[in-house]
C-alpha cells in the first residue's frame, strides 16, 4: 500500500464489489450488528441472534469474498457512502498500524456514535489535540506498565464485592447475566470514582440511556439536557475521588481546558461494560472446559486474592474469549488521504474520506489462518503464536490501541480468580459452550446462567 495513487491504477470504480455480494453482505453482516448495535447491545435482540448463529455468516463472508476478488480491500458504495472492507490479516495491520496521518480513529459513522455520551472522548478526536487526549489517557491507566500502580486497591474491592455475591450466589444456588450486571458495575464504580459511587445505578442508567441514543448515530438528536446532568454528576465524583481510583489517578494527571479529562471517563465506563461481556462468557467457557480451568486455578491461593498477581493464564484465558466472540466486532478507520493498493489482480486506488472496515470476527475465526478457530485456545496469549496472526486484534492495534488494556485484563483476571476458586459454575443456559464441538459463532452474554455450589 501507498499513500498517495499514483501511476497506472484501476479507479475504485473500476473495482468495486457486485451488487449481489453487498446484498448479501447488509442482510447477513451489516443488519444483525446494526440490529444488535455495538454502542448499548440491544438484549432482545442478542439473544435472537444466539439463536440464528448470527455471525457464523461473517466468518463465511471474508474467505468468499477475498476467493471472489483477490485479498485487497474490497471497495463498495453504500447509500452514498465510499466504504472499503479489508479482506487479509495483512491488510488489518495495514489500517490498524499505519501512522494515524493516514487513517484516523475518529470514523464518521463511529463519531456520530459516541457523541452523545462522549463528545471530547480520545477515540473520536484527531490531530494534535487527539494525541494531547490520548497521553492524558496513558498517564492516568498507565499504559506502558504491565500492572496499574493501583493494583492493589483494585484487587481488594474485587475481594469485597466477590464475597458479597458469593454470600447470595450460594444461597440461592444460581447466578444469572441480570444479577452478574449489576454486581459488576458495583465494582466498576468503584474502581473508576470510588466508595462513593458503588451504589450509584442512576449514573450508569444516564451513560446507557445516551449510548442507547448513539446506536441511532446521525438519526437521534443528542440529549444534551441529560448529557449535562451526567457530565455533572460525574465532575462531582471526580472532584472528591479518592486517590486510589482511576478517577483519582487522572486528576494528578496535568491538563489543559480543550483536554477535557474529565470527558475521557465515558469511554473508560463504556470499555467496562464489554469487559463485563467477555468476563461472564469466559466464566462459561471455563466452566465447561475442566482442562483450561484447572490450568487457571491450579496455583491460585484463595488466602492471597485481595493481593494483585498478574493471573497470566487467566488473562490468556480473556483474550481468547474476546477472540472467540468480539466486543468491538467492525473496527473502522476512515482514509485522510487516498490509498492505492495491490493484490494478484493488480493495482487500485481507494479515495480519500473512505470507510475501512475490518469484521473482527471473521478474522478472529479464520480456519484458513490456524486450527483452533472454533475452539478455546488461552495458550495461544502465552506461548507466543497470537503474536504471528496479524488478523488477531482482541483490544485493536497500532496508533490507537486501547489505552485500558492492563487495567482491563487487571480486573477481569482478578474477578475470575476470586469466583471460580471459591465457587463452582454449572452453566445451565440454552447455549452452552462444548469443548468437543465448535464453539458457538455467536454467544449472548445477557442469556447466561449458572447453577452454584
Amino acid at each position: 500500500m501507498t499513500l498517495t495513487a499514483t501511476g497506472p491504477a484501476a479507479t475504485a470504480r473500476e473495482r468495486r464489489a457486485a451488487l449481489p455480494d453487498v446484498a448479501r453482505l447488509f442482510g447477513q453482516v451489516a443488519l444483525p450488528f446494526l440490529a444488535a448495535d455495538a454502542i448499548a447491545r440491544r438484549r432482545p435482540v442478542m439473544g435472537l441472534l444466539e439463536r440464528l448463529q448470527a455471525d457464523a455468516a461473517t466468518a463465511r463472508q471474508i474467505p468468499a469474498l477475498r476467493e471472489r476478488y483477490g485479498d485487497g480491500p474490497l471497495p463498495l458504495r453504500v447509500f452514498g457512502r465510499d466504504l472499503a472492507l479489508v479482506l487479509s490479516d495483512k491488510d488489518v495491520e495495514t489500517v490498524l498500524r499505519t501512522d494515524a496521518d493516514a487513517f484516523t480513529a475518529a470514523n464518521r459513522e463511529k463519531t456520530a456514535a459516541l457523541s452523545p455520551f462522549q463528545p471530547n472522548g480520545v477515540l473520536i478526536s484527531q490531530g494534535d489535540l487527539r494525541a494531547r487526549r490520548r497521553d492524558v489517557n496513558e498517564q492516568a491507566l498507565d499504559t506502558e506498565q504491565p500492572m496499574h500502580h493501583l493494583a492493589a486497591p483494585i484487587a481488594q474491592v474485587i475481594r469485597d464485592e466477590a464475597d458479597k455475591l458469593l454470600r447470595t450466589s450460594r444461597a440461592t444456588g444460581s447466578l444469572d447475566a441480570a444479577e452478574f450486571t449489576l454486581w459488576w458495575w458495583r465494582i466498576v464504580r468503584r474502581v473508576v470514582l470510588g466508595e462513593s459511587a458503588r451504589d450509584d445505578h442512576e449514573l450508569t442508567d444516564q451513560l446507557w440511556t445516551l449510548r442507547a441514543n448513539g446506536n441511532w448515530s446521525f438519526a437521534h438528536p443528542t440529549r444534551h439536557a441529560l448529557r449535562d446532568r451526567f457530565t455533572q454528576r460525574l465532575q462531582r465524583y471526580v472532584e472528591s475521588a479518592p486517590p486510589d481510583s482511576l478517577a483519582g489517578a487522572l486528576r494528578e494527571v496535568s491538563t489543559s481546558a480543550p483536554i477535557d479529562p474529565v470527558g475521557q471517563i465515558p469511554h473508560w465506563l463504556f470499555a467496562f461494560d464489554a469487559a463485563g461481556m467477555v468476563t461472564i462468557r469466559t466464566m462459561a467457557l471455563l466452566a465447561t472446559h475442566p482442562r483450561h480451568r484447572i490450568k487457571a486455578l491450579e496455583r491460585i491461593e484463595p488466602s492471597t486474592l485481595d493481593t494483585p498477581q498478574p493471573y497470566k493464564y487467566l488473562r490468556g484465558c480473556v483474550l481468547d474469549s474476546t477472540r472467540l466472540w468480539p466486543t468491538t466486532p467492525a473496527i473502522l478507520r476512515d482514509s485522510l488521504v487516498p490509498t492505492e493498493w495491490e493484490d494478484n489482480n493488480g493495482r487500485y486506488s481507494i479515495p480519500a474520506g473512505s470507510a475501512f472496515v475490518i469484521l473482527a470476527t471473521a478474522f478472529h475465526r479464520d480456519h484458513h489462518a490456524f486450527p483452533f478457530a472454533d475452539r478455546f485456545e488461552p495458550e495461544i496469549w502465552i506461548d507466543g503464536r497470537a503474536e504471528h496472526y496479524r488478523g488477531l486484534v482482541p483490544f485493536s492495534a497500532g496508533p490507537t490501541a486501547c489505552p485500558g488494556r492492563n487495567v482491563v485484563l487487571l480486573v477481569t483476571s482478578t474477578v475470575l480468580a476470586n469466583l471460580c476458586t471459591r465457587a463452582d459454575f454449572t452453566v445451565t443456559s440454552r447455549t452452552t459452550p462444548d469443548p468437543d464441538q465448535p464453539l458457538p459463532a455467536t454467544l449472548n452474554n445477557f442469556g447466561i446462567t449458572f447453577s452454584v455450589r
